[in-house]
């Protein structure tokens, strides 16, 4: 990077969810880290907790007007890059208070694009490729997603859910996606194919995980039982959980909020230990100290951050076989993969992990080699301004 051209100002892009998630610490590491090694960074932030439910038919069609197309968000962002004149824009989520308009922005001022995707946003209007208590993907390669909408996909609203379709539609026939954004990065392999497979141009998607620094170093205590950190939903896997942690009773301790919260608390007696919601230096101690960490998830999962975490501290994880997990974690490597669904084979993962401390102390050792060979943030940096000057020199060309 040296030798070649260089990027030194950035302007990030992101909208904030109505719950915060990992999303939004992603951004936020990202800007330290860039911010760290020199580069001038500015953020335009949005939030769509400030968007207001609707009580009518016409405020209705202003909120779907504006996903789609939101003149106040694409003067904001114009107006920051004259005030700020970046060599690139880093978007990371548009959807919905933001809106694919921003893009135009940057477009008119020719400022290339790298577009982060942290779900199938692309390529599924619920952003999650899942329904129904199952991963799907009946969207996926459609030029409407139609059952997104007959489903009620976005948040069990037929009218959200056609919504968040005609934006990827009508932005897919004016060739936004593929016109005005210079590079996509994808979290794994397995979410870079299934978005190729709804349409993102191959040759555009470039595969840079999740990262984690400052390194908070890894356990070295006595360590037992398996640990469950995360949201408390039906797609994490959480019933599939709690059906295994009966079947290895005083085994499992639960750190999270959601809305299974009240199945995880009226769990059977002495089948796990809940903990609520953590501080962050609680859940640095509680991942040193588990034997693994568990991720029964039922869906396609992006890239969790407590995966890295959980490498950085020599902790394996105990995973489901589902797709971009069975692509993170090396079964009996770096932890071990459950069918995802079953109660039983996850507990027999989970009580082989219990039963064998020297097995697992040594896939502990690898995965904290496997963090430190791909998820430090020297790695991530390198990547991402390796993107930023390869999106400058594809918009000039």
């Amino acid at each position: 990077m040296n030798k070649g051209p260089s990027v030194r100002r950035v302007l990030q892009v992101h909208t904030r969810y109505r719950q915060p998630g990992g999303e939004d610490q992603v951004v936020e590491a990202e800007r330290q880290l860039l911010e760290d090694a020199g580069l001038e960074v500015r953020q335009v932030i949005f939030d769509n907790a400030d968007l207001r439910e609707s009580e009518s038919i016409a405020g209705d069609l202003r909120l779907a007007a504006s996903a789609i197309w939101s003149r106040a968000a694409e003067r904001r962002v114009r107006t920051a890059i004259k005030a700020m004149r970046p060599q690139v824009m880093h978007v990371h989520n548009t959807f919905s208070a933001a809106s694919p308009s921003i893009y135009s922005a940057a477009a008119a001022n020719g400022v290339p694009v790298v577009q982060t995707l942290h779900n199938y946003r692309l390529v599924c209007p619920a952003a999650v490729a899942f329904r129904d208590g199952r991963a799907c993907t009946d969207c996926v390669g459609l030029p409407i997603a139609l059952p997104a909408v007959v489903h009620a996909c976005v948040r069990g609203s037929r009218t959200q859910s056609a919504v968040a379709g005609a934006t990827i539609a009508v932005h897919r026939a004016l060739g936004t996606f593929r016109h005005k954004i210079g590079l996509y990065l994808a979290l794994t392999s397995f979410q870079r194919q299934l978005l190729v497979r709804g349409g993102v141009p191959a040759d555009r998607i470039r595969v840079v995980p999740n990262f984690l620094e400052p390194d908070p170093g890894e356990g070295t205590g006595q360590r037992s039982g398996v640990l469950y950190i995360g949201r408390l939903s039906v797609e994490k896997g959480i019933a599939t959980l709690l059906a295994a942690a009966a079947e290895v009773p005083g085994q499992l301790r639960v750190a999270g909020d959601g809305p299974l919260a009240p199945s995880v608390r009226d769990a059977e007696p002495g089948s796990i230990v809940y903990l609520g919601r953590l501080e962050r230096a609680t859940v640095q101690a509680e991942l040193r100290r588990a034997v693994a960490v568990v991720l029964p998830s039922i869906w396609f999962e992006g890239f969790p951050l407590v995966v890295v975490e959980a490498y950085a501290a020599g902790t394996p994880i105990i995973a489901s076989r589902i797709g971009s997990l069975a692509e993170i974690v090396e079964d009996r490597i770096t932890g071990m993969l459950a069918r995802p669904g079953d109660a039983s084979d996850l507990a027999a993962s989970m009580r082989w992990a219990v039963d064998h401390p020297d097995e697992m102390a040594q896939m502990g050792v690898n995965a904290r080699r496997r963090y430190e060979a791909r998820y430090r943030g020297s790695m991530h940096l390198t990547a991402l301004l390796e993107t930023y000057v390869a999106a400058g020199a594809a918009g000039s060309t």
